[in-house]
């Protein structure tokens, strides 16, 4: 059903842009005078680029709060607003498939910026993804590295540089103020760092496992010293469906290694994680995954997602 209906879109995208030739004009020039008007795919990408950018950036986030990014389904003011901003940034390494022909329809292709550009990603590997309520009903195989590149602020450290690099290059006036805010930021990145290495340590070795409902957490296992015993969905997708076997596969690692507790995503149907919990006893904790909370909310800033699930994942654990 995703792919009909996002097909249908598609159809109907090219219709309107065949019959009216000025539907997608280029972004206005820079006005010095004026903040940049720029677009974020994220909640979480906008959150960095807001702190990079401050005042002399206005930023729109494509995607609404609480939207699961492998899922979505583009709207087609979606086209207008990547047509009109100066910049787009994404986090890029795959993560954003429905924003390709988006892009390529607003001659956009110049004005994308890949925030995970430079992160050495995790190699996945070739793997399945099996979508729609028949199993076999859509297959479609991926090789891109593991785009989760957020749950590791180091690797955001590397986001902060490319969007002060691609700031700075729309809005060279702006120079001096984007790198103060970027060298801020870089020091709250470092001490959330230390402050994430003081709250794992509560947690005993053995006890550092990891459980799941999609390959989300491989960056924050590497860097602080998890073990990811596997996800109750294979693959970095939520838009994939597990197999029975593969479910009853994942269950006897849970009970043989004495998981504690399964990590789901706030934005991810938790009715097969609620069955795996109740197979083998253990508890369901609530994560945030590709977005923030509410903008005050207890993750609605990056920094606090970060604070909110690393305690969640330390009070499960130690």
């Amino acid at each position: 059903m995703k792919h009909l209906s996002f097909s249908l879109f598609l159809i109907l995208l090219m219709a309107l842009t065949a019959c009216t030739p000025s539907a997608t004009p280029p972004a206005p020039a820079a006005d010095a005078s004026q903040p940049l008007q720029v677009l974020a795919t994220t909640s979480i990408v906008a959150d960095v680029v807001k702190n990079v950018g401050g005042e002399r950036v206005i930023v729109t986030t494509l995607l609404p709060i609480g939207t699961d990014v492998h899922t979505y389904e583009p709207a087609p003011q979606d086209l207008a607003k990547i047509a009109s901003a100066r910049l787009v940034f994404v986090n890029g390494a795959g993560l954003e498939e429905f924003i390709v022909v988006l892009i390529e329809n607003a001659s956009a292709a110049d004005r994308v910026i890949e925030v995970s550009a430079g992160v050495e990603l995790r190699d996945f590997g070739a793997h399945t993804e099996e979508e729609g309520e028949n199993h076999n009903e859509t297959e479609e195989k991926h090789t891109d590295g593991d785009p989760h590149t957020w749950v590791d602020p180091n690797n955001v450290k590397i986001w902060v540089e490319n969007i002060r690099s691609a700031l700075t290059a729309a809005d060279p006036a702006g120079e001096s103020v984007y790198r103060t805010n970027a060298d801020a930021y870089l020091k709250q990145l470092d001490e959330i760092d230390a402050w994430i290495r003081e709250q794992v340590a509560q947690i005993p070795p053995e006890n550092r496992k990891l459980v799941t409902d999609h390959q989300v957490f491989g960056y924050f296992a590497e860097r602080y010293g998890f073990e990811q015993v596997g996800a109750i969905i294979p693959g970095y997708s939520t838009a994939a469906q597990p197999t029975a076997q593969e479910v009853a596969a994942i269950e006897d690692a849970i009970r043989g290694l004495g998981v504690k507790a399964v990590f789901v995503g706030k934005t991810v149907n938790p009715t097969l994680a609620q069955r795996v919990a109740e197979d083998t006893g253990i508890r369901l904790v609530g994560l945030y995954h590709g977005s923030l909370s509410e903008p005050g909310g207890e993750a609605g800033t990056y920094l606090d997602y970060l604070r909110y699930n690393v305690t969640q994942i330390v009070n499960a654990l130690k």
